[in-house]
């Protein structure tokens, strides 16, 4: 005769094992989201690094051109890089846009916190003077 474990025991046996590798996948499923949102910022200052960038040569360009004199008239752009960005977008647009517009071109999503934040610097830059708002949300540079 042979020694054999009963049938109920390793089903028990089996439970556990099921149980323990469902914790295991769960805990490997909350780590995935973890790192998805981590992806997902990295991804998003490589993108305003990249703007940065962007914005950078273009000025360096700007200052290698013979430079314009002064004018005394010019409102002080605030001093965050985020306006700048715009500036530059409207600058190569060369159009009016609205805040989901400048969202695109920044490579951010098209969500109500960013494109809120866009609007509110772009109303701030209409309140100095460096930009108009020809009709309600649509704001473009003024004509000389």
């Amino acid at each position: 005769m042979t020694d054999r474990k009963p049938i109920p025991e390793l089903l028990d046996r089996i439970d556990a094992r099921q149980s323990a590798l469902a914790d295991e996948a769960e805990q490997t499923r909350t780590r995935i989201d973890e790192l998805t949102a981590r992806l997902r910022e990295l991804d998003e200052a490589i993108d305003h690094l990249r703007i940065t960038r962007k914005t950078l040569l273009a000025l360096a360009d700007e200052d290698a051109a013979e430079p314009a004199p002064p004018s005394p008239t010019l409102p002080a752009i605030p001093g965050h890089p985020a306006y700048q960005q715009i500036l530059t977008v409207f600058a190569d647009a060369g159009r009016p846009l609205r805040a989901r517009d400048l969202c695109e071109a920044l490579d951010l999503p098209i969500v109500s916190k960013h494109t809120e934040n866009i609007r509110s610097k772009l109303k701030r830059l209409v309140s100095r003077g460096i930009l108009v708002e020809t009709e309600p949300g649509l704001f473009t540079q003024p004509r000389p």
